[in-house]
């Protein structure tokens, strides 16, 4: 990391734009005080240049060996820091456009003396509206970054009644909770995970599906919450997928057996939980006399850096028997992409993977987040003639040690 060129453009990046948000910070305080200006002054480079130095110091120390949750914090107020200042310069650069702008006009439509005039003394100014907007946008931005860390553990129950004509009578009223994206590796508050888990056994669910990510990236990382996650338990039992963080594709490993080796570890802590982990292959769901077919792949995922390890094909085969089909597939690109066009037999579909983005709005009749320019279905409810796909926000998280707007998820579906 020490040696790649884009770490060291990213640290000309943040030098940059701390010298370009700082000229904005000297005319917007030009009339403060000189204690007032050194106390802002100072602050505002402590700050920045501390982050750039922890930057450049990271590759030489061993700081994966610090708490969890030390680290989460550190990396996460730098982030919100530097995206705060990018969304100030929006602002900024918008004003130095219009300052652009109107000294060319000033030199081209007018004569030399009127040009002269009209930038005597101070010029073109800065928009002190457009300035302060900026700030303020930033300011908001970090510090609704800050703000989210207390949300992680907000597990929200999210109740969904979905109606299909086909389910068979049996079935009717059949309650599942789904989630998704546990994460384990992120966690650093036991206690708060496990009030989830009784959220969810609060609710008697007579199913329970995970569609993937029970990690970040390694086995080991569910060592501390298997008690935990074993509660989980319901009548018709506990069912599970891949998500494509369980495979260890974004960690280096020493030999490609390593690798193999940890998947399989994984696989084995599925059965450990008492969970079942469907790897392209259906299950039959039983309630008397009646029967529906519950269809569980590997990751896939259409777009491009995602790999696509599930085989709907073999998955599927023999499902066509029965009258009413849940898959479950971790990437919701999925459903666009092949469940839709090729398998329009399949009801239902679960997946996660989005996280929402962990930041985002939801009001009632109104969503957002900036994973929507990358995810056409991406948290919620979405529904294509007789065909349902739901999206869980995720149980855990990742990177970002928060959640903005978007709270993990626990869905409790009604099938009606």
């Amino acid at each position: 990391m020490r040696n790649s060129p884009f770490w060291w453009i990213i640290l000309v990046l943040m030098v940059l734009l701390d010298i370009y948000v700082f000229q904005v910070i000297r005319y917007i305080s030009h009339t403060a005080g000189p204690k007032t200006k050194m106390i802002l002054y100072t602050v505002y480079w402590v700050v920045s240049v501390s982050a750039i130095l922890f930057l450049i110091v990271l590759p030489y120390v061993n700081f994966h060996q610090q708490p969890k949750i030390l680290r989460n914090t550190i990396f996460a107020i730098i982030a919100g820091l530097f995206f705060a200042k990018v969304v100030a310069s929006v602002f900024f650069l918008i004003d130095d456009i219009r300052r652009g702008v109107q000294w060319v006009a000033g030199k081209l439509f007018f004569s030399n003396t009127e040009g002269e005039t009209m930038q005597e003394g101070t010029g073109i100014s800065r928009s002190i509206f457009l300035s302060w907007l900026g700030m303020v946008a930033g300011g908001g931005l970090f510090g609704s970054l800050i703000y989210g860390f207390g949300n992680k553990y907000r597990y929200h129950l999210n109740h969904q009644k979905l109606a299909f004509d086909n389910v068979p009578s049996s079935f009717k009223g059949l309650k599942i909770v789904h989630i998704s994206d546990i994460h384990s590796g992120s966690f650093t508050d036991k206690q708060a995970v496990l009030h989830g888990v009784e959220k969810i056994l609060n609710e008697k669910p007579d199913l329970i599906l995970f569609t993937g990510d029970l990690v970040n990236d390694i086995a080991d990382e569910m060592k501390e919450y298997m008690d935990v996650f074993s509660r989980l338990n319901a009548p018709m039992g506990v069912f599970s997928t891949l998500g494509n963080h369980d495979y260890g594709d974004y960690v280096h490993w020493d030999s490609p057996e390593e690798k193999k080796a940890n998947l399989e570890r994984l696989k084995a802590v599925h059965g450990k939980l008492g969970w079942q982990l469907l790897m392209n292959e259906m299950v039959e769901l039983q309630k008397g006399d009646e029967k529906i077919a519950l269809i569980g792949i590997e990751n896939w995922g259409a777009k491009a850096r995602f790999p696509k390890y599930g085989d709907l094909k073999k998955a599927y085969e023999g499902a066509d028997k029965y009258p009413f089909k849940i898959l479950m597939s971790h990437d919701p690109s999925h459903w666009d992409a092949q469940v839709r066009p090729e398998y329009p037999a399949i009801d239902l579909t679960l997946s996660g993977h989005t996280h929402g983005m962990q930041f985002g709005v939801e009001i009632p009749g109104f969503k957002w987040s900036p994973v929507q320019y990358i995810y056409k279905q991406w948290a919620g409810l979405y529904e294509e003639g007789r065909q349902k796909l739901y999206v869980n926000r995720g149980y855990g998280f990742i990177g970002y040690p928060g959640r903005v707007g978007i709270l993990p998820e626990i869905t409790v579906i009604e099938l009606v």
